[in-house]
């Protein structure tokens, strides 16, 4: 299952929206406000989780500045990545995208399609005021 967040403009440079994203605790920032808990595990890791949902810890994987920066499900039921791509529009201006890969069965892509896709699409407008 693949799941593309609208491309949202920010003011700020590629190399700020990356160095942003790169910190595991800025993700708080970005939370919908349906947020029941959030939690840095480490420098790499955190949890979160929103009302009605399982926790979820996610894991930095990868990262290539200033324009990839790759999370990944870290343990649970469910594998999934979430990967910001970050694109320089001028010198003080990027864009930024979400994209959603998870493999998941039939019925469980049915159910987690909605949700996923309004959270990243959150995550993503919220980029734009958080930095």
């Amino acid at each position: 299952m693949n799941i593309e967040s609208p491309t949202v403009p920010v003011n700020q440079s590629s190399n700020i929206v990356f160095e942003f994203l790169s910190k595991v605790d800025n993700f708080e920032k970005l939370m919908p406000d349906t947020i029941s808990k959030f939690e840095v595990l480490d420098s790499e890791k955190f949890l979160f989780a929103l009302k009605g949902m399982p926790e979820i810890i996610l894991k930095k994987k990868d990262a290539v500045a200033p324009n990839k920066i790759v999370l990944g499900a870290a343990g649970g039921k469910l594998d999934f990545n979430l990967t910001a791509h970050i694109s320089e529009t001028g010198s003080e201006s990027s864009d930024v995208k979400l994209t959603f890969d998870g493999d998941f069965n039939p019925m469980m892509a049915m159910m987690i399609k909605g949700p996923i896709t309004k959270f990243i699409e959150t995550l993503a407008q919220n980029v734009k005021t958080a930095i």
